[in-house]
């Protein structure tokens, strides 16, 4: 994101570089405690990580760090595992769980799996990340009365605290309120004002000055001046089977986390991610983390709502922000020692606060309370069983909201309302009326087994004993299982038995390609498959207008606007099979032709052609006629009557649906100029013979509307320029 730099945004980044570094410092410092690590580290995890990730990440604003989610994990791990913070052994374990979750970060840009993040819902992150947040909280609030950090689940958390209420250190707790009290109202009236690190400032003197620790207030440990030292990390000290374990769960928050973050802000902000590229950015800044003996890091939405609040436009404000630690630790660390812990734990607390998503669930009560109970459950899982098993937790649901949605998707009927055009809810239209004995259905979903048994009782439930047509607009469904097929199938044959003519319209071409697969491309070829409702109308013999059910009608004409009868309906329904299928069509009406002779000849002027498909589109009966009148003599032999006089049927059949496209659509209407060459062109490369006679054909026809009928001959000329 620094290759192409724009001098114009230098003083915005390092504005924000420094201001995102001096908010890092309680941030971090805290999160690390809350890891299980002296707090110097987190500082230590504000440089090399963050210059790694700058320099790989293909996002302009994300800051990365030591953050709530991974930190409480951690920390809850140790505590489970009876590792005392900050300890020998945890400061050879932690490093260790950072270095496994890097290569299970690693693992994840080999496989791509950061498409994955998609099947985690908002809610079931938000559940999960309040869950940590209000955990952290809970550990953090002993801190604030003068005692040691909670450990445990929210039951353990709340018995620490009401233990911890007994004995409280008095100025302590007033130090960390006042700091609290202070950070809201600066949120609320000075949203811009760095309040924390002034606090902190302000703390750090007073303590110099009045020795506040000579009165019991805690203060955090000294920390000698320098620069992060490599870390050898000590695998031998370890469980390897429990840490891989536990660092693929680190691993995948980190993921989610900060790969759900960093797309809403892309898409805020206008540009585009790289999701691939970003998980080897996690897996780097991580990989420098362990060997600098540090807790895993992620992106930071607090400090990356701060660097965006103060302009920040590329990632030379995380170099900014780095190069600024660096001279903190070089000659700021002697500040440290002075810091109280009540206000450093008042600090992190309000960071938590506002990673807590009240208003997400807010939200979704007040809109979906399926996604609120979601939202509520995950919470609780974290709250109740820990991180790991809130994961857990948050997996499943996510599947379970996946489910939900796709067993009760929107569905509705659909009528018309008079003199409109198009088709509307019922009932949300309280002018929309059903078309006398149809039943027309809207279904908002995929077809498959879980939701099958609902498509198949709303249609019988509907059906009355006058329905003749039942229409599903399945303009929603893109994929159907082997399971929906067999019931469609099965309703098809039950409404059939019925006298009820079954449609299926509006879905895309693919959906046409998996019935065949599924062994019902027999409803294909007979015509249940419609590319509109009016065509499968059409199709019904339900023509404009159409009558509806209290007896009035839509006094409505067909309108020109309509192009419904000109689309091309075989490509769509049959796809590369389309021009086998339309010559099926052509030999079932020459043999129909040998039954009903002339009978069947006067269908042509009607546009009548006896197949399984039923009325055909305009499009695709012109094309109908070209075949037809490729086989001339087959139907002159078959019939009786002479080729002129079927020339002539067809030809008028021909006029008819030209003057009617151009009506429609003079657009279309050049199309299907072009359409008639690409066939014509067709047949002279497979079948040279025919084309030949066809042509012969043609310049009959045309000598003899010469004498005949001039206008018609020009009328002809001009529509077939374009075809040879």
């Amino acid at each position: 994101m620094i290759k192409g730099y724009h001098m114009k945004y230098l003083a915005k980044d390092i504005v924000a570089g420094v201001i995102v570094a001096a908010m890092s410092i309680p941030i971090s410092m805290g999160y690390t405690l809350v890891a299980g690590l002296p707090p110097v580290y987190g500082l230590y995890g504000s440089v090399l990580p963050i210059l790694v990730f700058a320099f790989l990440t293909t996002s302009p604003q994300v800051v990365f760090g030591v953050d709530a989610a991974p930190a409480a994990m951690v920390g809850g791990l140790m505590a489970t595992m009876g590792v005392a913070a900050s300890s020998e052994k945890a400061m050879e374990y932690i490093p260790v769980l950072t270095f496994f979750a890097a290569c299970w970060l690693l693992l994840f840009y080999f496989l791509r799996a950061g498409k994955f993040v998609n099947f985690i819902s908002t809610p079931v992150m938000g559940g999960f990340i309040s869950g940590i947040s209000i955990s952290i909280i809970l550990m953090q609030i002993p801190k604030l009365m003068g005692g040691a950090a909670g450990k445990g689940e929210v039951v353990e958390l709340v018995t620490d605290i009401a233990k911890n209420a007994t004995h409280i250190h008095m100025l302590s707790l007033c130090l960390g309120l006042a700091t609290l009290i202070l950070i809201f109202l600066g949120k609320r009236y000075l949203p811009k004002f760095p309040m924390a690190i002034v606090l902190m400032i302000i703390s750090a003197i007073i303590s110099k000055v009045v020795n506040l620790s000579s009165y019991g207030v805690v203060m955090l440990a000294k920390v000698e001046p320098g620069l992060p030292k490599f870390h050898m990390l000590h695998f031998e000290a370890i469980d390897i089977k429990q840490v891989i374990t536990l660092s693929l769960t680190i691993a995948i928050v980190i993921m989610a986390e900060t790969l759900l973050s960093s797309n809403n802000f892309a898409f805020k902000n206008g540009y585009q991610l790289n999701q691939n590229r970003e998980l080897l950015a996690y897996a780097a800044g991580n990989v420098v983390s362990a060997f600098t003996g540090c807790a895993p890091v992620s992106g930071s939405v607090s400090r990356t709502v701060m660097a965006e609040q103060f302009e920040a436009k590329t990632q030379v404000m995380s170099i900014v922000a780095a190069i600024t630690m660096v001279l903190v630790l070089l000659f700021g660390t002697g500040v440290i020692g002075y810091l109280p812990v009540p206000v450093l734990t008042a600090i992190i607390i309000s960071a938590l606060c506002s990673v807590v998503e009240v208003s997400l669930a807010i939200k979704l009560w007040r809109v979906n309370r399926t996604e609120f109970l979601i939202f509520m459950a995950a919470m609780i899982g974290v709250l109740f069983f820990g991180s790991l098993y809130g994961v857990i937790i948050g997996g499943v649901l996510s599947f379970v909201a996946v489910i939900i949605r796709a067993v009760e998707p929107p569905r509705t009927f659909v009528g018309i309302i008079p003199e409109k055009e198009g088709f509307y809810n019922l009932e949300r239209n309280r002018r929309a009326k059903p078309i006398k004995n149809t039943v027309i259905y809207r279904f908002g979903g995929n077809l498959f087994f879980a939701n099958i048994s609902t498509f198949q009782e709303d249609i019988e439930h509907a059906i009355k004993p006058d329905t003749k047509v039942v229409i599903v607009d399945a303009s929603g469904i893109g994929n159907i299982d082997v399971t929906a097929a067999e019931r469609l199938e099965l309703l098809y044959t039950n409404l059939k038995k019925k006298g009820i003519r079954f449609y299926i319209t509006g879905h895309i071409g693919v959906v046409n390609d998996q019935m065949r697969a599924l062994g019902i491309g027999h409803l294909v070829q007979e015509g249940v498959v419609r590319r509109t409702i009016s065509l499968a109308l059409r199709g019904a013999g339900y023509h404009k207008p159409y009558e509806i059910e209290e007896g009035q009608q839509n006094e409505r004409e067909e309108s020109p606007e309509e192009e419904n009868y000109v689309l091309q309906e075989f490509e769509w329904a049959f796809g590369k099979d389309a021009n086998q299928e339309m010559e099926k069509i052509t030999t079932q009406y020459l043999l129909q032709l040998e039954k009903h002779k002339k009978e069947a000849i006067t269908d042509i002027k009607e546009g009548i052609f006896a197949s399984g498909w039923g009325k055909v589109s305009l499009y695709d009966e012109d094309e109908l006629l070209e075949r037809l009148e490729m086989h001339l003599q087959e139907i002159a032999k078959s019939t009786g009557c002479k080729e002129s006089e079927i020339e002539q049927m067809i030809e008028e059949r021909r006029q008819y649906n030209q003057t009617k496209i151009e009506q429609i659509n003079k657009k279309v209407s050049q199309t299907l100029k072009r359409h008639r060459h690409e066939l014509a062109m067709q047949l002279m490369q497979l079948n040279p013979e025919a084309f030949e006679h066809w042509m012969e054909k043609r310049n009959e026809h045309l000598k003899r509307l010469e004498g005949e009928d001039p206008l018609l001959l020009n009328k002809w000329k001009e529509w077939y320029d374009a075809e040879i």
